[in-house]
C-alpha cells in the first residue's frame, strides 16, 4: 500500500502541475492567476472537492501529450457555506482549448450541479475547439449548449470571462444567467481581427471588437464588469448571497440592520419643481433599500433602466427603475431587453420584484421603429405578464402611455402598486395632449402661446395627478415619500406567502 500511495501521490502531483512553469509564469505576468488559483480564491478555504484529477486525453493525435486534468479543473466547494459546482479552463495546459476529455469533465459537473440543484460557475479562459481533435470537439460543444439549456431555469448559470472566449465557445456563456468580465483581459467574439478584416475589410482591435468594455456598454453581452480578477470572484461571491441555490428554493435572507420602520424624509426633496428636470433614480433605490447596499445589473449598459439586487428587511429583491438622468427614463430597445432578462431572471429564481416608475413612453423614431421596439418592448411587457414572484410597483413622477403599463402596472399582475403625490398618469405628456385636444383653441386664439399655456394649466390640474388612478383602484395607495421604505417592507412582509400559477402548457412564445 505504500508504494501505491507513492505512486498515488506522485501522479496528483503531476495534476496539480499539468502546465508548465513557463506556462504558469506567462499567466502571472499578464496579471492573470491560473485556473487552480481562481478556484481556490473563489471557493471557501479548504472546501474544494476536485473530480476528474487524472483524466487524460486519448486524442491518437496527442498520443504524445496526455497531461493530467486535459485542461480543465472541476468539482465541487461552498460559498459562504453553500454548495456549488464549479469548472475551470487552464490555459497553461493546450491553451485551455476544449477536447473530448475536457468536455466529458465538464459535462459531468453540470449534470452534477443540475441533478443535486445547486449553481454552476464556468471559469473560462479558453482558447476554443481543440484543433488537433477535429469534429469532436465540435459535438462536445453542443452537448455542453444542450445542458445549459436544460439547466437554465432551474440552477443558477454563471460565467467569468477571465481571457479569451471564441468562436462557438462564446455561445455557453451567452446561454447562462450572468457573465462577468475583466476589463484589459477578458475577451468575447464569433471570430478574432484578422477574419473580420478579410470577410469586411474592417480594421479593428480585440479589444474594440469584443473586450470586456464593448460588452458592457455596447452589446449588453456583459452583466458585471470587474478591474481585475480578484474583485471580479469577489462580485460573483456577492452575486450568490442573492440568489437560491435552485429554483425550489428561496433567496437567502440576511438578517437586517437597517431599521424596518425607518422613514425616508430625503426622498421629499429629491423630487425638483419641474416635471421636465432630471434626478437621480438610483438615489431612490438606494434610501429605500438596506444600508443603501445596491448591486447594479449591466450598469454601463441601457442606463436608462436600472436593474440591479438589494435586500428590504433582509430579503432579496430585483429592483427595477427607470432613469431620468438618461434619455428621461424612456424605454428604448436596448432597455426592454435589459429589463426583460432581469425580470425573468429574477422570476426564474423566486426573487420578488420592486418596480420604479418614471417613464414618460417608449422612444420615438426611425432608428427605433426599424430596430423593431414593438417586438422588443413586448419582450419586457411579456416579462412582467409572466412573472409570479412577489410584485410591487411605486410611481414616483410620470405614468404615461402604454410604458406605464409596461413598467408593471397593476393591470398586467402587480400585486400592489402605490404613487408619490407626485405621480403624473396620462395617456401621453401634457404638451402633447393639450396641442391634440385643444388645437382649434389655440390656433384661434388672439395669442397662442399665452392659450396653450393657460390650457396646460388647466389639463395639468385636472388630470395629470395619481387622484384618478387611485379612486378606480388602478393603484393602492397615494404614499409620502417617506413613508416609502416601511411601505415596501410591510408590502414584501404580506407577499411571502403569494402563491400563483401559470397554465399548463409547455412554454409561452416570447417574442424574441
Amino acid at each position: 500500500m505504500t508504494e501505491r500511495l507513492a505512486e498515488l501521490k506522485d501522479r496528483k502531483e503531476q495534476a496539480l502541475h499539468a502546465g508548465s512553469q513557463a506556462a504558469v509564469q506567462k499567466q502571472h505576468d499578464k496579471g492573470k492567476m491560473t485556473a487552480r488559483e481562481r478556484v481556490e480564491y473563489l471557493l471557501d478555504e479548504g472546501s474544494f472537492q476536485e473530480l476528474d484529477m487524472l483524466a487524460r486525453n486519448r486524442s491518437q493525435a496527442l498520443a504524445d501529450k496526455r497531461p493530467y486534468t486535459d485542461g480543465v479543473i472541476t468539482g465541487f466547494g461552498t460559498v459562504d457555506g453553500r454548495k456549488v459546482c464549479v469548472f475551470s479552463q487552464d490555459f497553461t495546459v493546450f491553451g485551455g482549448s476544449l477536447g473530448e476529455v475536457f468536455a466529458e469533465k465538464v459535462h459531468k459537473v453540470m449534470d452534477l450541479a443540475a441533478s443535486v440543484g445547486v449553481p454552476l460557475i464556468g471559469l473560462n479562459d479558453g482558447a476554443g475547439a481543440r484543433i488537433q481533435e477535429g469534429v469532436v470537439s465540435l459535438a462536445e460543444y453542443g452537448e455542453i449548449f444542450h445542458r445549459n439549456v436544460l439547466a437554465s431555469g432551474v440552477i443558477p448559470q454563471i460565467s467569468v470571462i477571465m481571457g479569451p472566449c471564441a468562436g462557438g465557445a462564446v455561445y455557453s456563456p451567452a446561454m447562462t444567467d450572468f457573465i462577468f468580465m475583466v476589463r484589459d483581459s477578458s475577451y468575447m467574439a464569433i471570430t478574432g481581427p484578422d477574419v473580420v478584416k478579410t470577410v469586411t475589410g474592417e480594421d479593428v482591435t480585440i479589444e474594440q471588437l469584443g473586450g470586456a468594455m464593448t460588452h458592457s456598454t455596447k452589446s449588453g453581452v456583459c452583466t458585471f464588469l470587474a478591474a481585475d480578477e480578484k474583485a471580479c470572484l469577489d462580485e460573483v461571491r456577492f452575486l450568490l448571497s442573492f440568489l437560491p441555490s435552485n429554483n425550489l428554493e428561496e433567496p437567502p435572507y440576511l438578517e437586517p440592520t437597517d431599521d424596518p420602520d425607518r422613514g425616508t424624509p430625503e426622498l421629499v426633496d429629491l423630487m425638483p419643481p419641474s416635471s421636465n428636470q432630471p434626478y437621480d433614480m438610483k438615489k431612490v433605490i438606494e434610501s429605500v433599500v438596506d444600508d443603501g447596499e445596491f448591486f447594479e445589473y449591466a450598469p454601463l449598459w441601457a442606463q436608462n433602466l436600472v436593474c440591479g439586487f438589494a435586500r428590504v428587511n433582509g430579503t432579496a429583491v430585483g429592483v427595477v427603475g427607470n432613469q431620468p438622468q438618461v434619455l428621461a427614463g424612456v424605454l428604448d430597445i436596448e432597455s426592454s431587453e435589459k429589463g426583460a432578462r432581469f425580470v425573468r431572471t429574477c422570476d426564474a429564481f423566486n426573487v420578488p420584484l420592486v418596480t420604479f416608475v418614471d417613464v414618460p413612453g417608449f422612444l420615438p423614431g426611425t432608428d427605433q421603429e426599424y430596430g423593431g421596439i414593438i417586438r422588443h418592448g413586448a419582450k419586457l411587457l411579456y416579462a412582467y405578464c409572466e412573472a409570479t414572484v412577489p410584485r410591487v410597483q411605486i410611481i414616483t413622477r410620470k405614468a404615461y402611455g402604454g410604458a406605464y403599463v409596461v413598467m408593471n402596472s397593476k393591470s398586467i399582475g402587480c400585486d400592489l402598486a402605490y404613487a408619490w403625490p407626485s405621480a403624473e398618469f396620462a395617456v401621453m405628456g401634457p404638451a402633447g395632449a393639450v396641442e391634440i385636444l385643444y388645437r382649434r383653441d389655440i390656433e384661434a386664439a388672439a395669442d397662442p402661446v399665452a392659450k396653450k399655456a393657460e390650457l396646460l394649466d388647466e389639463y395639468n390640474e385636472t388630470f395629470v395627478h395619481p387622484y384618478d388612478a387611485a379612486e378606480r383602484g388602478y393603484i393602492d395607495d397615494v404614499i409620502d415619500p417617506a413613508d416609502t421604505r416601511r411601505v415596501l417592507v410591510r408590502s414584501l412582509d404580506l407577499l411571502k406567502s403569494k402563491r400563483e400559477e401559470l397554465p399548463k402548457r409547455k412554454h409561452g412564445n416570447v417574442p424574441l
